[in-house]
């Protein structure tokens, strides 16, 4: 047997048998992440996502979303993250989390296009493309990737620049999330988003934060300025 069959047939087996197969799961449209990262997808082409999410966490449908729903919103989706469970979303679950229940999320997923809007034909074959078209449709995919802007992760879709709002409840660093730490995180990133202090959230105010679309269609420059929402505040500790 020649020297790199052997190889082959040495390495394969620990190539083709992972411990735990990890699933990624696409969507075509881009789902809204709500302020502690669960995807609300689109059914419909007119469906309002932002407004899905907002309709659940307001629990007594008063158009007023408050601190207190916010978290109780928040333990309903820790619950779901929890999968054990053992009252800890420990680094298994997050990788579930971001592999299977929100994959948009991650770095090298390109950023999904709004609900109803159509795909964009794919270019000719790149090796008749003429310069100019090859830099454009170069210049694209740089920018649907959120490279060279602030726009990461799950900041594309949702009200707070905030990349990975799960793993971002971690205050201790200790690489599981308590729901202390999940509510208490749901608590500040209200605060956040109440930026007038009334205790209260409407859908209008948060429709003003939804980012656009990066999707320009150009790389972005190093002088534009970036994306100004607010983002997770670092822990004070105790």
């Amino acid at each position: 047997m020649p020297l790199s069959a052997l190889l082959l047939s040495l390495l394969a087996p620990a190539a083709l048998s992972p411990s735990a197969p990890i699933n990624v799961t696409g969507h075509a449209w881009a789902p809204f992440i709500s302020p502690m990262g669960e995807p609300f997808r689109a059914r419909t082409t007119s469906d309002d996502t932002l407004a899905d999410w907002f309709r659940q966490a307001d629990a007594n449908h008063d158009g007023l979303l408050t601190a207190g729903e916010m978290q109780a919103d928040a333990e309903r989706f820790f619950r779901r993250l929890d999968t054990n469970p053992d009252g800890e979303i420990d680094p298994d679950e997050i990788a579930n989390y971001e592999y299977e229940i929100a994959p948009e999320i991650q770095v090298m997923s390109r950023t999904r296009r709004p609900p109803g809007e159509p795909a964009t034909a794919r270019d000719v074959d790149v090796y008749l493309e003429k310069p100019r078209d090859r830099k454009r449709r170069r210049d694209r995919d740089y920018a649907s990737l959120g490279f060279g802007g602030s726009l990461q992760g799950a900041a594309r879709y949702g009200l707070l620049n905030i990349p990975e709002p799960v793993a971002a409840a971690d205050a201790d660093f200790n690489r599981g999330i308590s729901l202390e730490e999940f509510r208490q995180a749901a608590l500040a990133r209200f605060q956040l988003l109440d930026s007038t202090h009334r205790g209260s959230l409407t859908l209008t105010q948060l429709q003003a934060l939804r980012p656009e679309p990066p999707l320009d269609g150009r790389r972005p420059k190093h002088n534009e300025p970036g994306d100004d929402r607010i983002g997770n505040p670092l822990p004070t500790g105790p």
